[in-house]
């Protein structure tokens, strides 16, 4: 009990000015909505447990005064019988408690957890872009935690302390009013160093979480495999140890100040409470010799003081309880409260399947604001709002059908925007984008993902095996399936020599693979999908020669028979394309196939002669 009233004086005590919004509270009270029952129980267990706080020192003053003074055997057997079954009755209840709490609690978690996971992975891309990825798994971790402590921990200490008080003050001054006060006039002496050293251990306590979540952050930047792949490279392995002591260093200072305020805290709680028993003793034995209490009575007197000042404690922080538990379910609402600015219909309707084409109609697209796709609590300090400048301007074309249309352009100049839109990761600020002739804000996502495959320039893969990572795209996929595909993406042999095979780890982000190994896996993957309109994200770019010679022919294998979009990386690529479009400030400045466009001169014709030709005569 002394260490919860402790964490309680701990807190930081400015979130008492924290204002909530309008309705927080009744939406909080929401979620008890599937638990009433068991909070029911909960509440009544806990009432009935702070009820039992005074009946051993009531059955003690019995035994003493009415028994051993009597000399009565009989009852002073009863007695202690009964005083044990109050004694199994209450652990009955303790468990009861524990274990109701623990249902609560670790429902409201999963709840919470499982709506804000949901949630965040509907989000749309640009809010994944701008968001702090600590700060959410924050929000699904602490702000969970500290969410659901507001049923348990808050709740049932708030109706227990407060039941449990009076009935001991009521007791006690039936017992004997004079003793009574002089006990509740010692509060003050009892609370005021109490606050004194609790705002001292809650500075420490935020600096020491600062702190930790620096050393945290370090620690995380180092070991993942591109960050120790960086210190390998370019670190100082003396400079990188001595400013991994100096923090760990603050660490452990703050760690030692903490235990020692804490001691104090809790030896000056015992110090008090021994000191206020000693008075009662001391005042109430003198009451006693002169007939004015009896010792049965003095002894349950001294036995309810020292239940008497702990919920004082805990209950004058109560509000600093509260507001924690109710600040932290408004941080999760604030997330849960986020439109996905890429939402579907409800009467949304599915793709076509077979080849199908891709049309842009009258397209122009600018970046959404901060404000609209996230929330600044999970970015940096120095927060970019955008410009709202448009990236693309009136943007229309039509792949048809079984084609491959190249998108070539300076860097910047809106390539990857538009393959952005034909995959939905955005929505056209004006204009449309249709597949199979249906305009994709009308379009299930289900189908979406279905038809639609992209390989980017990076190929991710989960911290798991091959196998798993294929799956993702098919979870029914058949071992043969699975062949079958990494034969056509050219990656097969790789996996037939693995000890393992399909069952090899990866590693973090794949980085047990090369570059070209990712991207045929990447490749293997996307077949194994089956989509029926492709879009290729620069997706030989920074391989060697002999990796995008293989990724190429895995390349080719993925386009046969579907309509595909393609930034254009390799020239071979573009010289095969059905139809070259040439993007330059967001908008389509030239089109056509490869020869014709060289024939004009214009900006393809330069591409071609500084950049393509370089890359055809390499």
């Amino acid at each position: 009990m002394g260490w919860m009233a402790m964490r309680s004086l701990t807190q930081d005590s400015s979130v008492k000015n924290t204002k909530l919004k309008p309705g927080t509270t009744k939406r909080v009270l929401g979620y008890a909505g599937p638990y009433k029952r068991q909070l029911a129980i909960f509440l009544v267990l806990v009432v009935l447990d702070a009820l039992l706080v005074v009946a051993t020192p009531l059955i003690l003053k019995a035994i003493v005064d009415d028994g051993v003074q009597q000399h009565n055997t009989g009852l002073v057997i009863q007695l202690g019988i009964l005083a044990g079954v109050v004694a199994i009755v209450d652990a009955a209840f303790s468990v009861g408690e524990r274990w109701l709490s623990a249902t609560l609690g670790e429902g409201l978690i999963y709840d919470l957890r499982r709506e804000v996971f949901s949630h965040v992975l509907r989000q749309p891309i640009a809010f994944f872009t701008r968001a702090q990825t600590g700060a959410l798994v924050t929000r699904l971790n602490s702000d969970v935690i500290g969410a659901q402590q507001a049923f348990t921990s808050v709740m049932s200490n708030v109706v227990s302390n407060a039941v449990g008080l009076l009935v001991i003050v009521v007791a006690m001054a039936t017992l004997s009013w004079q003793l009574t006060l002089g006990a509740l006039i010692l509060v003050p002496l009892f609370l005021i160093p109490t606050r004194i050293i609790g705002r001292r251990l809650a500075g420490l306590t935020r600096g020491q979480m600062v702190e930790n979540a620096d050393l945290g952050a370090r620690m995380t930047e180092r070991f993942n495999v591109a960050g120790a792949l960086l210190v390998k490279l370019f670190g100082r392995p003396a400079q990188e140890d001595q400013e991994y002591a100096e923090r760990a260093a603050k660490v452990r200072d703050l760690g030692v100040s903490i235990a020692v305020q804490r001691s104090i805290f809790l030896v000056g709680l015992t110090l008090l409470a021994s000191l206020a028993t000693a008075l009662i003793y001391g005042v109430g034995g003198v009451m006693a010799i002169n007939g004015q209490l009896t010792v049965g009575t003095l002894l349950a007197l001294a036995a309810l003081l020292g239940r008497l000042y702990l919920p004082l404690t805990q209950l004058s922080n109560v509000r600093v309880d509260v507001m924690t538990a109710l600040v932290s379910f408004e941080r999760v609402f604030e997330i849960l409260d986020l439109r996905p600015l890429v939402a579907e219909k409800p009467d949304a309707v599915p793709l076509p399947r077979g080849p199908l084409d891709v049309r842009l109609d009258h397209v122009s697209f600018s970046y959404p604001h901060a404000d609209q796709v996230s929330l600044e609590s999970l970015e940096t300090t120095s927060r970019d709002k955008g410009d709202g400048s448009l990236v693309l301007d009136d943007v229309s074309f039509t792949a048809e059908p079984g084609s491959v249309v190249a998108l070539v352009g300076p860097s910047g100049a809106g390539k990857t925007t538009i393959t952005g839109l034909v995959a939905r990761l955005y929505d056209p600020t004006q204009g449309s984008v249709h597949i199979g002739g249906v305009d994709l804000r009308d379009a299930t996502f289900e189908s979406l993902r279905d038809q639609v495959g992209v390989v980017t320039q990076e190929a991710h893969m989960f911290h798991d095996t091959i196998r798993a990572n294929l799956l993702y795209a098919r979870p029914d996929a058949t071992d043969a399936q699975l062949e079958e595909a990494l034969r056509a993406a050219h990656v097969w042999s790789l996996v037939e020599r693995l000890p393992l095979g399909l069952d090899t780890l990866v590693g973090d982000r794949g980085h047990r693979l090369s570059g070209g190994e990712k991207q045929r896996l990447a490749i293997a993957r996307l077949l194994l999908k089956a989509p029926s309109v492709l879009i290729l994200d620069e997706a030989t770019a920074h391989l060697d020669s002999e990796s995008e010679i293989a990724v190429q022919r895995a390349l080719d294998s993925a386009l046969k028979g579907r309509t595909a979009l393609v930034i254009a990386h390799r020239l071979s690529t573009i010289r095969n394309a059905d139809t070259i479009l040439v993007v330059a400030g967001g908008r389509i400045v030239e089109s056509g196939r490869h020869t014709e466009l060289l024939a004009r001169g214009g900006l393809y014709a330069d591409l071609y002669r500084t950049q393509f030709a370089q890359a055809d005569s390499a």
